[in-house]
């Protein structure tokens, strides 16, 4: 199958492009490179990978990549609450504007895989299903719930709303919550946590990775449908996951009572429709942060104006 990934050398495409290389697939890649990345860098040598580089807000570049793919996986996205609320606009015209241009150029036979979130959900009492009514509260959530109900309205598409992602990619990110509480015990020595009892939902990148594979070997039967994907051993909260990183660093752990985090989420996930299609995770959260304690020795952020 000739499979287009956009946002392909981002955290998740990173680990997946290789998946879908070792399927046997032809991978175009269509990326922006805005952080400089060169993740991909081994594969312009398999014969079955390339590589385009373009915008997701340019139409024409875009509708130029999809010709002639078989399936669109669509992970192109400004990510993350903090840096969509710095750049608002910017997170309309591409988490919005760059799915529609996908709309705009793609053939009613090209199926889309959509990388889609738990933000969509914002706040939520008790566990949320696919069922469960969508009131996102951050900009990055707002875009991401408009790109989701656009390609779900289209038809053809299968959207996986995934928890918030952890573990070492080739494209690696520290701003995610495991993994900035990981870098900061290990390189800082010290964790601040505010609202200690908020819980959170998580899954290891190449989880992540092993969720497109699986739904692009069963788009038939899952088709035209939202899943949640993640697992409910991974239901935790932010009290809980700082104590799992102390049990493999020895760090000073203090919890905030005055201030709160600008992340609103406080639920629990019910994992079991992505199940019932036999996909389930393999690893745990236990197994990424000490698969980080061991990577992360090997980062070296120096401060440039320190005399130490």
């Amino acid at each position: 199958m000739r499979i287009l990934v956009t946002g392909g050398s981002g955290f998740i495409g990173s680990v997946l492009v290789p998946m879908l290389l070792a399927e046997g697939h032809f991978v175009r890649v269509f990326d922006s490179l805005r952080f400089h990345q060169t993740s991909l860098l081994s594969f312009f040598i398999h014969d079955q990978f390339e590589f385009v580089r373009g915008d997701i807000r340019n139409a024409e570049e875009i509708k130029k990549a999809m010709q002639g793919v078989d399936m669109i996986v669509h992970l192109a996205a400004l990510l993350g609450a903090p840096v969509c609320a710095a750049h608002p606009e910017e997170a309309q015209e591409i988490n919005v504007g760059g799915t529609q241009n996908i709309l705009n150029a793609r053939l009613s036979n090209q199926p889309i895989i959509y990388s889609s979130t738990g933000s969509n959900y914002g706040v939520v009492d008790g566990i949320c299903t696919e069922e469960t009514p969508l009131r996102p509260v951050s900009v990055y959530g707002m875009t991401k719930t408009k790109a989701e109900t656009l390609l779900l309205e289209s038809g053809n598409v299968v959207a996986l709303r995934f928890a918030t992602a952890f573990g070492i990619s080739p494209r690696l990110r520290l701003d995610l919550m495991p993994n900035d509480f990981v870098f900061q015990a290990l390189r800082v020595g010290n964790l601040i946590v505010y609202e200690r009892s908020m819980k959170r939902t998580f899954i290891h990148v190449r989880d992540m990775a092993r969720a497109f594979v699986h739904t692009i070997n069963h788009f038939d039967t899952m088709k035209n449908n939202v899943y949640n994907v993640g697992d409910e051993s991974m239901n935790t909260t932010k009290e809980q996951l700082a104590y799992i990183v102390r049990q493999y660093i020895d760090y000073y752990l203090h919890f905030a009572e005055i201030a709160s985090d600008a992340d609103r989420r406080d639920y629990e996930v019910s994992y079991a429709k992505i199940r019932a299609t036999g996909y389930h995770t393999i690893i745990s959260l236990e197994q990424g942060i000490q698969e980080m304690v061991k990577g992360f020795q090997l980062i070296n952020l120096d401060n440039p104006y320190s005399n130490l």
